[in-house]
């Protein structure tokens, strides 16, 4: 056996006897366990540690049912787009842009030269015309002329004083009026240009009063009719107006299943102007002792509506009957009692006998 077979050999016999030695220490700390740890609940909180919730003690108030309105628009109670009944050549304007006018005041006026030369000559005919059916009636009474000639003088006068009305009508046309008091507003023409009866010169609008126009669902059109009193604002304005309801469509639109309803407001001032939007809230009664909570405690579940209330250190999950909808409250008809203590805060990680403990009390 040559010299490094030895040295090998001995190698081996040497780490043989190491394991020999070394193999129960070894073993016994493979056989001691890992230490377990201890992870914090979901949510953060701690298992066994109780959830800090913000109740409200539910107490019995008033509660007002009202039905809003965000897309209301304030229209005026008249409005109409002038243009002359007849055609012509614009002779005079009248009126300023944007003033108030008052009814029949006269705004412009095209040609009626040939009209008034017509009814110059047709009246310059009246004093003959008369002096003779007062001759014919004279002659009449003493039996000189026929009933018949007499009746023919009568109507040859007559038939002058339509022709002359008839004119008078035709310059009438030519004068554009006022139908209504108002505010008149920027004009189209100008002196001297042609106006036919589709040529729009002006437009009038009358602001006081002004109307309220806005629609509701079908379940709040029983609710509301002529007479009913509405309160409104028009944003950025934080004034708040009064109107009251005058008329509502026939029917409902069947495309929207909604009624169409118009308000009156007195604008006695003048300061609202049409066109704005607007928000409307109608109080159509008043329910005492309603048991009310704040919306966002209620979680929708499974096609039914729950709630969590604090109960002996737990939370206790109820079912939920709801009635009337504010814009931020709902009143309970089944499921709460006056007294109850409910959980408001950390709804999404409640669940039925979780541990809580209550931070702050809320009136």
């Amino acid at each position: 056996m040559n010299r490094t077979v030895k040295i090998i050999l001995i190698i081996v016999i040497i780490l043989f006897i190491a394991g020999i030695i070394l193999y129960p220490s070894l073993k016994k700390d493979k056989d001691v366990e890992p230490q377990k740890v201890s992870m914090p609940a979901s949510g953060g909180v701690g298992k066994g540690t109780p959830l800090n919730i913000n109740v409200k003690v539910i107490q019995p108030e008033a509660l007002l049912d009202i039905i809003r309105v965000s897309t209301a628009n304030i229209i005026p109670d008249e409005e109409v787009e002038l243009t002359f009944e007849s055609p012509g050549k614009i002779t005079d304007i009248f009126f300023q842009e944007g003033s108030h006018v008052n009814r029949g005041q006269l705004l412009a006026k095209v040609n009626d030269k040939p009209l008034q030369a017509e009814l110059q000559k047709l009246q310059a005919q009246i004093p003959l015309f008369e002096d003779r059916v007062f001759r014919q009636k004279s002659l009449l009474e003493k039996d000189a002329v026929s009933k018949e000639a007499y009746e023919q003088v009568d109507t040859e006068l007559n038939k002058l004083n339509a022709d002359i009305e008839l004119v008078k009508a035709r310059i009438a046309q030519t004068e554009l009026r006022a139908p209504f008091d108002g505010i008149v507003g920027l004009r189209n023409v100008s002196e001297g240009a042609y106006a036919s009866p589709t040529t729009v010169i002006t437009s009038l609008t009358k602001i006081i009063p002004l109307k309220v126009e806005f629609s509701v669902n079908e379940k709040q059109a029983d609710f509301i009719g002529p007479g009913t009193n509405i309160i409104f604002q028009t944003p950025p304005d934080l004034a708040t107006y009064k109107a009251t309801i005058y008329a509502v469509e026939s029917r409902l639109d069947q495309n929207t299943y909604t009624l169409k309803v118009r308000a009156i407001y007195p604008n006695t001032s003048g300061r609202l102007r049409p066109g704005r939007s607007a928000n409307v809230e109608i109080q159509t009664g008043e329910i005492k002792n309603a048991l009310v909570i704040p919306s966002e405690a209620i979680i929708a579940e499974m096609g039914r509506d729950i709630a969590y209330i604090y109960s002996g250190g737990k939370a206790k999950q109820v079912e939920l009957i709801k009635g009337i909808r504010t814009e931020s409250n709902i009143q309970i008809l089944e499921g709460l009692n006056q007294g109850d203590t409910l959980i408001i805060s950390g709804i999404m990680q409640l669940r039925d006998g979780l541990s809580v403990s209550i931070d702050n009390v809320n009136n």
